[in-house]
């Protein structure tokens, strides 16, 4: 029989929380669970795809990406996120899954210590322990909103230390972090010799006039800083798989050492309708980005109005983060009764750590205002039960 290697058997199994609980079951679901939008892809971004397809760009490119997208988005970066990258430190990658692999790949070793900022994004727990590294929580305080403190990421930092994750709009609870907030961040990987891997999917997300910040764009952050995206939230590009990261050039080699050994290079022709999606027309997303303030508006309404419910308007992402502590019920219990009472399916806020207890995680920007509003309905039932 074959012999497991650590990094299987000594880590964390991947978890997919209520997605996998509801995954097959029969009845009417309602899937509030996972993060997909549930707009199409745009046009313009299918038909720059199919050309390329048609013009016969179907074989080996650039080990980093194409060129003229990573031009693109260089010059995206530069108008978007006051960042100065050059096309040759933009690595084209397949989703930001494959863009955070590589940076935890790339710079941690066994017994090095990665923080998360919590509630933290779970999926890159696995990345970071497959590299032989510990994730570290540093819970935020909860009863502010979620904020970034100091004290709460300092008292975390050790000898062992090598990194801070940044989610940022953040996933699960929308907040959209300010520029003071960041700077503590920075502060702390300056002092302490530290990177920041910056996941920054949901950058285009905001709503009411939240100014999205790349934390490597702070004085002294560039060269300590891996800045990732990708076109699976803003653009409904979810089932593409295409992201990118942004990294000095000190970095971009090691960084490649892991992409090009796990897949050469990304798909060549999609990477024609990322192209378009960059340089297109912004009409389109704007489009996206009003449907998903829509549906927010419409689910932080009716969850508010709820017994035991309090939701405040997130900030950014696709996520409210309803507060249920008011019903005395633990959110995994919740949520899974939620699902069996109602078919209703949302995430537990404790899937994202401790610090999410007490809440639920909603996707109002995975189906459309019509079945938003029918599991609004049903929601607003149970809880008027309990």
């Amino acid at each position: 029989m074959p012999r497991f290697a650590r990094r299987i058997t000594q880590t964390s199994a991947k978890n997919f929380g209520m997605f996998a609980r509801a995954f097959g079951r029969p009845g009417d679901l309602i899937h509030l669970e996972l993060g997909r939008p549930v707009e199409d892809t745009p046009d313009h971004i299918k038909e720059a795809t199919i050309a390329a397809l048609r013009a016969g760009h179907v074989h080996y490119s650039d080990l980093q990406g194409i060129p003229e997208l990573r031009h693109a988005l260089a010059g995206k970066m530069a108008q978007d996120n006051g960042t100065d990258y050059t096309a040759d430190e933009i690595i084209v990658t397949n989703g930001l899954t494959q863009a955070s692999y590589a940076a935890f790949m790339a710079l941690l070793d066994e017994g090095d210590e990665a923080i998360l900022l919590a509630p933290y994004y779970p999926q890159h727990i696995g990345k970071i322990e497959l590299a032989g590294a510990k994730a570290v929580i540093a819970p935020l305080d909860t009863d502010n909103d979620f904020a970034i403190r100091r004290d709460l990421i300092e008292a975390h930092i050790t000898p062992k230390t090598r990194m801070i994750v940044l989610i940022n709009p953040c996933n699960p609870t929308g907040r959209v972090y300010s520029r003071a907030e960041l700077q503590i961040l920075a502060d702390l990987a300056i002092e302490h010799d530290l990177t920041v891997i910056s996941d920054e999917v949901y950058e285009r997300i905001t709503y009411d006039g939240a100014e999205h910040v790349s934390i490597a764009a702070l004085p002294g952050m560039r060269a300590r800083t891996i800045t990732m995206f990708a076109f699976t939230k803003a653009y409904a590009m979810d089932g593409w798989r295409l992201g990118w990261l942004a990294a000095d050039a000190s970095m971009t080699g090691a960084l490649m050492k892991i992409t090009t050994n796990e897949v050469t290079h990304v798909n060549t022709f999609i990477q024609h309708g990322a192209l378009a999606a960059v340089t297109g027309p912004k009409a389109a997303l704007e489009e996206l980005v009003a449907g998903d303030l829509a549906r927010r508006d419409l689910a932080v309404r009716r969850l508010n109005q709820m017994p035991g419910v309090t939701c405040v308007a997130p900030q950014g992402t696709i996520y409210a983060f309803a507060d249920i502590r008011g019903t005395g019920l633990p959110s995994q219990e919740l949520a899974e009764k939620l699902m069996n009472d109602t078919g209703v399916v949302v995430e537990a806020g404790s899937f994202y750590g401790n610090a999410g207890e007490g809440h639920l995680r909603i996707c109002f920007g995975s189906v459309d205002e019509t079945r938003l509003s029918e599991a609004m309905d049903r929601m607003q039932g149970f809880f008027n039960a309990l």
